[in-house]
């Protein structure tokens, strides 16, 4: 078949790249070798925002005295969590699957490989290859996965990824998670939610390492309140599996320390998918493990291009997805925006949440800018008291010369929800002075922008 369009990957940069190229007219067909949605639908941010869902309705059940009422013999169905999940997942892709159709795009279900002369072979499971070409681009969306450390081994059982995470038949009493990026903090709440007793090890001096150090230090305070143990300036150096369950040998500042538990969980970050699909044979150029490409998204060799995981920029869901667009746009002769990298919120949905854009303060310091820091604890919030999420803080960076907004950086109930205002203000590039006029609804978490903002300023109300 020939199209004008083949993307291969259907997570959230291919198959939101491949509907905009159906909406602009482009006859577009998506490779996939296992789940339309990709890892993101299927075993990333959809699944386990589920999860967490059951573990914080868990919590409200548990806490139901606090708000007045009273519930007896509650436990947590473990199963029937993963059940629940693996049921949200399978929906998404299925919606997936709809939006494909309604949008007349030719799903190409085996594995891609692309090959020069914009041409793409799909092998599927029966051993079947076809070859298919496409007359404007090849666009490569072929996503990431665990990254393995050669001292901590995955089998799958013992030492797992976020994959078997989602789908352990039995709750594991003990877990030793290996890193507090999102992936790690947000198991580590699921799991010591619903009773496991975690420990999570993390080499830098801090939890969450590319939050702003504020936003850390409160994570770390309400995670060692709810009983998970924090070891920081801390490495795995071995786990042996030799016996019914794992024995974590761990260096610290001060030794070393040995952890006994079920189960590991290897949450050190993720590596592209892009062995064995062909770049070698196209002559496309990698760096580090990631494809090379322009404003664009253009690679080195002509009507190829790359976008989402498998890039050196942020491995983000909506990222992938703008990239995706912008890609498209500009194949079909648009001319649209290159994506400000600058201006891409982040978002962790343990509990409490955190979400954050722009500089830290750390790194608007070193930058150079003279700065007003503006902060508002949700303690002095009225909608965070009568919703007893009292937690955490909106803390925000202004450059004080001329009011720009440079980071913001939020930790508390529902702050994934609040973090868009603040990608919206930053690319109107509305000032510090006028975020403080802008009226903000009461009572609403939102008001603590608003007044974090008059924080920094001097002019705070309610603190």
């Amino acid at each position: 078949m020939s199209y004008d369009i083949i993307v291969v990957g259907s997570g959230p940069g291919g198959y939101v790249a491949a509907i905009r190229a159906s909406q602009l007219g482009l006859k577009t067909a998506v490779v996939e070798k296992e789940s339309l949605g990709g890892i993101c639908l299927n075993w990333g941010c959809i699944p386990t925002k589920a999860l967490l869902k059951s573990a914080n309705v868990f919590e409200y059940i548990n806490h139901a005295a606090d708000y007045g009422i009273t519930v007896k013999d509650s436990k947590a169905d473990f199963g029937a969590m993963v059940d629940r999940s693996r049921g949200v997942a399978d929906g998404m892709s299925k919606g997936v699957q709809f939006l494909m159709k309604k949008n007349k795009i030719d799903i190409l279900m085996g594995t891609g490989t692309i090959m020069p002369g914009k041409k793409v072979s799909v092998s599927d499971d029966a051993g079947k290859t076809t070859e298919h070409s496409a007359d404007k681009a090849v666009i490569i969306a072929t996503g990431a996965r665990s990254r393995q450390l050669p001292n901590i081994p995955q089998d799958g059982k013992k030492v797992i990824g976020y994959r078997q995470a989602m789908t352990l038949k039995d709750m594991p009493k003990k877990m030793v998670i290996v890193g507090s990026g999102a992936i790690g903090v947000e198991f580590a709440y699921f799991y010591n939610a619903i009773g496991t007793e975690v420990t999570i090890v993390e080499y830098a001096p801090t939890i969450v390492p590319i939050e702003d150090k504020d936003v850390s230090k409160e994570l770390t305070k309400s995670f060692k309140k709810s009983g998970i143990k924090v070891m920081t300036d801390s490495s795995v150096e071995s786990v042996d599996t030799s016996g019914k369950g794992c024995v974590v040998s761990i260096k610290t500042k001060k030794g070393e320390e040995k952890i006994e538990c079920d189960i590991v969980l290897s949450a050190v970050g993720i590596e592209a998918n892009i062995e064995n699909i062909g770049l070698e044979d196209v002559g496309i150029v990698t760096d580090k493990g990631r494809i090379i490409v322009g404003d664009y998204y253009q690679t080195n060799i002509p009507g190829y291009y790359a976008i989402g995981d498998i890039l050196p920029n942020a491995a983000l869901a909506h990222v992938a997805s703008a990239e995706g667009i912008i890609c498209v746009e500009k194949i079909a002769g648009q001319n649209p925006d290159p994506l400000d990298y600058g201006n891409i919120p982040g978002c962790t949905y343990s509990s409490p949440e955190v979400a954050s854009v722009g500089m830290t303060e750390v790194q608007a310091q070193e930058a150079g800018f003279d700065l007003k820091i503006g902060k508002f604890p949700f303690s002095a919030s009225g909608k965070a008291s009568a919703a007893g999420a009292k937690e955490g803080f909106v803390k925000l960076v202004f450059d004080a010369k001329y009011g720009e907004l440079l980071g913001a950086h939020m930790i508390g109930a529902n702050v994934t929800e609040m973090i868009a205002e603040i990608v919206a203000i930053r690319k109107l590039e509305i000032t510090g002075h006028e975020l403080i006029k802008t009226v903000h609804p009461h009572p609403t978490m939102s008001e603590a922008i608003m007044e974090a903002a008059a924080a920094a300023y001097g002019e705070v109300i309610h603190l």
